[in-house]
């Protein structure tokens, strides 16, 4: 009813297939990468889903005069990274940031997230024009915290 499995047979299998799973370039399991923001405001599907409503300004980048101020909120998102580009990838998931930020500012009646910096693992890394997006094999992430605010016009 049941094979007997030959142990030097099984034996080597095993070694073959820690052989063969070893041999395969690994991905670093968390590259940190600073992207910039600019291209991820300018894809399609960002011109897609971001309305204009809601500017964003990163680190100490200039904007108008505050005319209220309704909190600091962050957004953590992930992605998945597996047989994308990196920069695919960290677009994509700095996009979906971008998103929540822009429904979070409609909803308190705010025009605009000021001062967005970097937040991953709330580690804050403040850029004009960059953002911080950690790239893993199957995952990607990128958490941003800003103000919303409504400006003068």
């Amino acid at each position: 009813m049941f094979k007997r499995v030959n142990p030097i047979k099984f034996f080597l299998s095993a070694v073959l297939a820690i052989v063969v799973i070893g041999s395969v370039p690994v991905r670093a399991a968390d590259d940190v990468l600073m992207m910039p923001v600019k291209p991820a405001l300018e894809t399609p599907a960002a011109k897609e889903k971001l309305d204009g409503s809601v500017s964003f300004y990163f680190g100490d980048t200039p904007h108008p005069e505050v005319l209220e101020n309704y909190g600091e909120f962050v957004s953590n998102k992930k992605t998945n990274a597996f047989a994308k580009s990196d920069a695919e990838t960290c677009q994509h998931v700095a996009l979906s940031n971008f998103i929540e930020f822009q429904e979070r500012a409609r909803s308190l009646g705010g025009n605009a997230v000021i001062n967005i910096t970097s937040y991953f693992r709330r580690n804050e890394v403040k850029d004009d024009a960059h953002y911080e997006c950690h790239v893993g094999f199957l995952m990607s992430g990128v958490a941003l915290k800003g103000e919303v605010v409504k400006l003068a016009e």
